[in-house]
């Protein structure tokens, strides 16, 4: 099945040819070499049809001719379609990531103990907690926390922060600390 990214810019609909897994790949920064993530480096306006887009219109849009620099730009920011178990996986996983920073972060203040990872996610879902898969899991996770804060008992981990300087360091900080 082909596979392609759409980026719409200046009113128009530019697409390229690429591969499913090697496009995440390469916006998670794992994949490098693009041409093993593109199929070709033929901007589109439509992938399906295989319309092919003017040069003049790609030089007017994205003000360069370099196909290599618009397949970056339109792989950078465009978007790309994921199926339903791919989106439920990614929300499920971002899900998980949230729970554990919680867990790395928080204690239950009776226990002074971390809350494992799996009341935690009980705990968001009787929340009603959704996950937003555009944000990070520790925006999120702190977020979280004061739903939380709600339905159990649970606090932030106290820091404990160690200063080492030398004795004449110390007596010249010394009033300060």
């Amino acid at each position: 099945k082909q596979w392609y990214q759409r980026r719409v810019r200046g009113g128009k609909r530019f697409e390229i040819a690429c591969y499913k897994n090697k496009v995440v790949a390469w916006r998670s920064k794992i994949e490098k070499n693009l041409d093993e993530v593109l199929q070709t480096d033929t901007v589109f306006v439509n992938v399906v049809r295989g319309e092919v887009a003017k040069a003049t219109d790609l030089k007017k849009v994205f003000n360069t001719d370099d196909r290599n620099k618009i397949c970056l730009e339109i792989l950078e920011k465009g978007e790309f379609q994921l199926s339903e178990k791919e989106r439920q996986s990614a929300l499920s996983n971002k899900f998980t990531e949230i729970a554990n920073c919680i867990s790395n972060m928080c204690i239950n203040p009776t226990t002074e103990r971390p809350y494992p990872v799996s009341m935690l996610e009980k705990a968001m879902k009787d929340a009603h907690i959704s996950v937003n898969p555009n944000r990070s899991a520790k925006q999120q996770a702190l977020e979280v926390l004061k739903t939380l804060k709600e339905s159990i008992p649970i606090e932030r981990v106290k820091m404990v922060v160690r200063v080492s300087m030398s004795q004449s360091d110390y007596k010249k900080c010394r009033d300060k600390i």
